[in-house]
């Protein structure tokens, strides 16, 4: 029996016989269950390495992950784990194969054989969309949509997470503030640039500390540099939680009070941001809804629709620092 023939018997096209076998979501759960039943009924298998060889698909999305995984930032972190459940959900609700891998493994004949790609983050100056642009797969990324104009872009409003906290920090009187960050990354220059644009209507001017590694040592050494060259400040904006987490750390060690003597806030709002002491203001943004909006335009692209870029709301959530 051919598919063509049990398409006939269900009185269906073919697409929907194939789409049915695959368990795909496209096809209502009654037509579905009944073209299963008689493809057993009649012996019939979807030969699925024959289907994709004649589609030239794999049915499968690859997801490749800028950053790289350190001991104090690991994948089991809210970033990009939780990116990863929405993607998850998604794609094999549509049924397709998951392909997750770092940027170091990405080379991997696999990958190019995928049928379109999930960029998280864009790499410092954008050199990793560059270098996974040459794949010439479909290709969706997180990040800032200002960055990457040719890509569909899905991220969180970075400007005015960084305008939110300027915003806080006016608020409570402060007028030395320091940011923490490398903004050669699309998603830091955004926040700085809220930040920045923020404070400067009350004329006020941050100063700028860079920093590359996105962990808690590096918020440590941040505040312990400021330190060593005394340099005043009274709030601390990290372009991460992880980040001002090691920066409080540090200023308790120096005998500085938070928020007392100095106010700091961090940005992603992970789950640990709550159950740190003291408990930490952090930048909120939903991971969860952008890893399924990154499915959802990589799935568009795959079949040919219009795709366009998104940007999600975010929120200061104010706590102890």
């Amino acid at each position: 029996m051919t598919m063509a023939d049990l398409a006939r018997l269900a009185g269906v096209s073919k697409i929907t016989v194939s789409r049915a076998l695959a368990d795909s979501p496209l096809v209502n759960p009654q037509t579905r269950g009944r073209i299963q039943e008689l493809a057993r009924e009649h012996g019939y298998k979807l030969n699925v390495s024959a289907r994709n060889l004649r589609l030239r698909r794999s049915h499968t999305v690859a997801v490749i992950v800028e950053m790289k995984p350190t001991s104090d930032r690991t994948m089991l972190d809210p970033y990009p784990l939780t990116l990863l459940g929405g993607i998850s959900q998604e794609l094999t609700a549509a049924g397709y194969s998951v392909l997750l891998t770092t940027r170091q493994g990405a080379s991997a004949a696999a990958v190019q054989a995928a049928d379109g790609l999930i960029l998280l983050g864009q790499g410092a100056r954008q050199d990793a969309v560059r270098r996974f642009d040459k794949l010439g797969l479909p290709m969706v990324v997180w990040g800032a949509q200002g960055g990457s104009d040719a890509h569909v872009v899905i991220g969180s409003d970075n400007r005015l997470g960084g305008a939110l906290v300027a915003g806080h920090f006016i608020r409570l009187g402060r007028r030395l503030p320091v940011f923490v960050g490398n903004p050669s990354h699309p998603e830091i220059y955004e926040r700085l640039s809220g930040f920045v644009d923020a404070l400067a209507e009350h004329g006020v001017k941050p100063l700028l500390i860079r920093r590359d590694e996105f962990t808690l040592a590096s918020g440590t050494d941040a505040v312990h540099s400021l330190a060593a060259r005394k340099v005043p400040f009274d709030a601390l904006f990290a372009c991460n939680d992880l980040l001002a987490m090691g920066a409080i750390r540090a200023l308790q060690g120096l005998g500085r009070e938070v928020p007392g003597d100095v106010a700091v806030v961090g940005y992603d709002d992970m789950p640990l941001a709550a159950s740190f002491l003291p408990p930490l203001s952090s930048v909120h943004q939903d991971w969860q809804e952008g890893g399924v909006r990154l499915a959802r335009k990589m799935l568009a692209l795959i079949r040919g629709e219009p795709a366009r870029s998104e940007m999600l709301p975010v929120s200061l959530v104010v706590r102890s620092t």
